[in-house]
């Protein structure tokens, strides 16, 4: 009774409550002090009721506690709807702006696109009209080779038909040289032929084969703009738009913008190559025909001219042999006489050769770090080879000297026997060869468009 009455007592002066931050409550008093307990048996009974119990202030506060909470718990829903609020619109606004610039970064893109399709497709355009134009020239090369093979032909039984002179004349004269160089002259122009014709084939191999790769980017460039240009349709309204998460991953192959551009480009660029080399090409098939034509025109004429000069020389031929005869003789002598003198020359070269030979031999085995690159070395290297240049021309120059003498020798033969056989030369070079040179076709250059 006595601790009822102090409470009702002190109710008048207890503090009022306030909002205080949300805290733990505080341990409820489940036991009290054996020296604070009531000595009474009425305050012993009581206690059970008592110490159970929260204290008043500590009610208070527990309320007030629960205040704060609730306006603190409807203060962060009023902000966390403004923030909601504030980034719906903002993420609403980001989502716009992002999807234009990237609608503006894909017709930027279109137009890159559209820029490189449109030179590659005149690039194919060109390069297509150019093997058209270089498959005409191969075939003008076909056919002034296959013009050829008269000439040819005529060359071949001219020389057949002046093999069969009788020995004392069958000499190397300027006309034989001049068939010779004739015939020479139609295998270099028909090995020049096949070789440009197999040049032009290939060539025009590349330009097909670089048309097609043009062709190759340009079906992937028109393939792309499509594809970005169904992009730049798409809407958040559009039905045919899903989700693609796994679309975000970068392809490990996938090129950069600046080997994008750059494939394209050389692309073009070896495109244009190749349509260079193939115009540079076609001027020269025209130079090798007309060269080729004019060069066979004028050795036909030197080949006519020397025929009809060497049958004049042959009508003169019976009064100047005893002279001829003297001066090969004259001249054998000093042809012997300067193989002599070159095949001495070799043997002192020679003996030079191999001093320096076995000086760079002994110098190999210098030991360790000796074996140095120095000076010497380098001599005696150069002096080796400046030897060896000199004993190949000196070979040379003999080799050139004994068909020399030997063309002296048998010349003087044919000479002591050329009285006997000149008739027989005189009908073969103009009854045989000047009459059958009649059907000889030399331009090449109008047989190639026929």
């Amino acid at each position: 009774a006595g601790s009822s009455g102090g409470s009702a007592m002190a109710q008048p002066d207890e503090p009022r409550p306030t909002v205080v931050p949300c805290r733990p409550l505080p341990a409820r008093i489940c036991d009290v002090a054996r020296s604070d307990r009531p000595r009474s048996c009425c305050g012993m009974a009581m206690a059970g009721y008592r110490t159970a119990k929260y204290q008043l202030p500590e009610w208070h506060r527990r309320n007030a506690g629960v205040y704060y909470n609730a306006i603190a718990a409807s203060e962060d829903a009023e902000r966390g709807r403004a923030e909601s609020k504030h980034l719906a619109k903002h993420a609403a606004a980001n989502a716009q702006r992002a999807q234009e610039y990237s609608k503006s970064t894909l017709s930027q893109r279109l137009g890159d696109i559209h820029f490189w399709r449109m030179e590659l497709q005149k690039e194919i355009m060109e390069l297509d009209a150019e093997t058209n134009l270089l498959a005409a020239q191969k075939l003008r090369l076909e056919r002034a080779l296959d013009a050829t093979e008269v000439p040819y032909a005529v060359v071949i039984d001219n020389l057949e038909c002046r093999e069969r002179r009788q020995p004392p004349d069958l000499v190397i004269d300027e006309v034989e040289r001049q068939l010779l160089q004739e015939a020479d002259l139609i295998r270099d122009i028909r090995d020049l032929l096949k070789r440009t014709i197999i040049q032009a084939t290939t060539q025009i191999r590349s330009n097909r084969i670089q048309k097609e790769n043009c062709e190759l980017d340009w079906s992937d460039k028109v393939e792309t703009y499509h594809i970005d240009d169904k992009c730049i349709s798409y809407c958040p309204d559009s039905t045919n738009v899903q989700s693609h998460p796994s679309s975000l991953k970068f392809e490990e192959n996938a090129s950069t913008p600046k080997t994008w551009a750059q494939f394209s480009h050389d692309n073009i660029s070896r495109a244009e190559q190749e349509k260079l080399a193939s115009v540079q090409l076609r001027s020269l098939i025209n130079n090798i025909i007309h060269d080729a034509s004019e060069d066979l025109r004028m050795q036909r004429a030197a080949g006519n001219e020397a025929l009809g000069s060497h049958c004049r020389q042959l009508d003169e031929a019976k009064l100047r042999l005893e002279q001829h005869l003297e001066q090969i003789l004259k001249d054998i002598g000093e042809e012997e006489a300067n193989i002599v003198n070159l095949k001495k020359a070799i043997r002192d070269k020679e003996a030079y050769l191999k001093v320096a030979q076995t000086r760079l031999y002994d110098r190999s085995f210098r030991p360790n770090v000796e074996l140095c690159r120095d000076e010497p070395q380098f001599r005696l290297v150069s002096e080796v080879e400046q030897l060896a240049v000199f004993l190949e021309a000196l070979k040379r120059k003999l080799m050139e000297s004994e068909q020399n003498l030997k063309n002296l020798e048998e010349t003087r033969m044919k000479l002591e026997k050329e009285i006997a056989v000149k008739a027989n030369s005189i009908f073969i070079d103009r009854q045989k060869c000047m009459s059958n040179r009649v059907r000889y076709p030399v331009d090449l250059e109008v047989a190639s468009y026929k």
